[in-house]
Protein backbone atom coordinates (compact mmCIF):
# COMPACT_ATOMS: atom_id res chain seq x y z
CA UNK A 1 0.00 0.00 0.00
CA UNK A 2 1.40 3.44 -0.79
CA UNK A 3 -0.78 5.74 0.64
CA UNK A 4 1.59 7.74 2.71
CA UNK A 5 3.33 8.10 -0.62
CA UNK A 6 0.51 9.26 -2.33
CA UNK A 7 -0.73 11.32 0.75
CA UNK A 8 2.84 13.30 0.83
CA UNK A 9 3.00 14.31 -2.63
CA UNK A 10 -0.66 15.55 -3.00
CA UNK A 11 -0.13 17.58 0.56
CA UNK A 12 -2.74 15.73 2.05
CA UNK A 13 -3.04 14.65 5.92
CA UNK A 14 -4.61 10.69 6.78
CA UNK A 15 -7.54 12.78 8.67
CA UNK A 16 -8.44 15.10 5.60
CA UNK A 17 -8.55 11.95 3.21
CA UNK A 18 -10.75 9.78 5.91
CA UNK A 19 -13.17 12.66 5.58
CA UNK A 20 -13.49 13.05 2.05
CA UNK A 21 -13.58 9.50 1.74
CA UNK A 22 -16.56 9.02 4.66
CA UNK A 23 -14.00 5.79 6.71
CA UNK A 24 -12.44 6.51 9.64
CA UNK A 25 -9.00 7.23 10.41
CA UNK A 26 -7.98 4.42 12.05
CA UNK A 27 -9.45 2.07 9.26
CA UNK A 28 -7.15 4.31 6.48
CA UNK A 29 -4.11 3.47 8.87
CA UNK A 30 -4.68 -0.11 8.87
CA UNK A 31 -4.86 0.40 5.13
CA UNK A 32 -1.59 2.71 5.54
CA UNK A 33 0.28 0.29 7.61
CA UNK A 34 -0.14 -2.93 5.92
CA UNK A 35 -2.44 -4.42 8.45
CA UNK A 36 -5.63 -4.80 6.34
CA UNK A 37 -6.21 -7.76 4.81
CA UNK A 38 -9.12 -6.48 2.65
CA UNK A 39 -10.60 -3.58 0.81
CA UNK A 40 -13.70 -2.98 -0.30
CA UNK A 41 -13.78 -1.88 -4.00
CA UNK A 42 -16.22 1.19 -3.23
CA UNK A 43 -13.83 2.28 -0.56
CA UNK A 44 -10.52 1.95 -2.88
CA UNK A 45 -12.59 3.58 -5.77
CA UNK A 46 -13.65 7.06 -3.23
CA UNK A 47 -9.55 6.85 -2.23
CA UNK A 48 -8.36 6.38 -5.63
CA UNK A 49 -11.25 9.45 -6.50
CA UNK A 50 -10.00 11.80 -4.35
CA UNK A 51 -6.10 10.90 -4.72
CA UNK A 52 -6.41 11.34 -8.38
CA UNK A 53 -4.69 8.02 -9.02
CA UNK A 54 -5.53 4.64 -10.42
CA UNK A 55 -5.75 1.28 -8.15
CA UNK A 56 -2.16 0.24 -9.05
CA UNK A 57 -0.52 3.17 -8.03
CA UNK A 58 -1.75 2.66 -4.89
CA UNK A 59 -1.68 -1.21 -4.66
CA UNK A 60 1.40 -3.23 -5.55
CA UNK A 61 1.84 -6.94 -5.06
CA UNK A 62 4.39 -7.95 -2.27
CA UNK A 63 6.49 -11.29 -2.56
CA UNK A 64 8.37 -12.14 0.35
Amino acid sequence: MHLDRLLAERGMTLAELASRVGVTVVNLSVLKNDRAKAIRFSTLTAICRELNCQPGDLLSIRTD
